[in-house]
């Protein structure tokens, strides 16, 4: 599926082979505190831990979300998070895999615009929109502020939210 952004600045294009490294540092950015929880690792161990946890998260992904869209989030040319969106999960409408901005780029409106977007073209399709996300994960209060409400709990860790277009 073509998702259209809006932000003439932002490109969404398929992950690549060649991107593994990169999507490491993706998907390492949103481990730091945690990682920083554990002072008595080395630095070796925390580089092997997040690496052998991406594998076996992009392995899952992969594995698990057949027809979905793994995009690396380009801005002016610059890889700066990545995207996994699946248009029609189970046949109940979109699913937001995965959406993870480099640190330096958090902040910018660049998820609220991508968000954004993706609720417009639901509206359009008239389907709702999912997403997990850990409670104490700071994105959170973006999805509440743009209409998702938690519909799930798993382990008082793991919500499911879910965005809905009323009329």
């Amino acid at each position: 599926m073509k998702l259209e952004l809006t932000d003439p600045s932002l490109r969404l294009r398929p992950i690549q082979p060649a991107d593994m490294d990169i999507l490491l540092e993706i998907y390492g950015s949103t481990r730091e505190k945690e990682m920083e929880r554990v002072p008595h690792w080395s630095d070796l161990m925390k580089k092997e831990f997040i690496a052998s946890q991406f594998r076996a998260q992009h392995d899952y992904y992969q594995k698990n979300y057949i027809g979905a869209d793994f995009w690396i989030i380009e801005r002016e040319g610059k890889t700066i998070g990545r995207l996994y969106f699946h248009h029609n999960y189970q046949g109940q409408g979109m699913r937001i895999i995965d959406i993870s901005i480099l640190p330096k780029y958090r902040n910018m409106g660049v998820g609220r615009s991508i968000f954004e977007d993706i609720i417009r073209k639901a509206t359009e399709q008239e389907c709702p929109v999912t997403i997990h996300v850990e409670s104490f994960n700071p994105a959170k209060h973006l999805y509440t502020r743009l209409g998702f409400k938690t519909i799930s709990e798993t382990n008082g860790v793991y919500h499911l939210m879910e965005w809905k277009h009323t009329i």
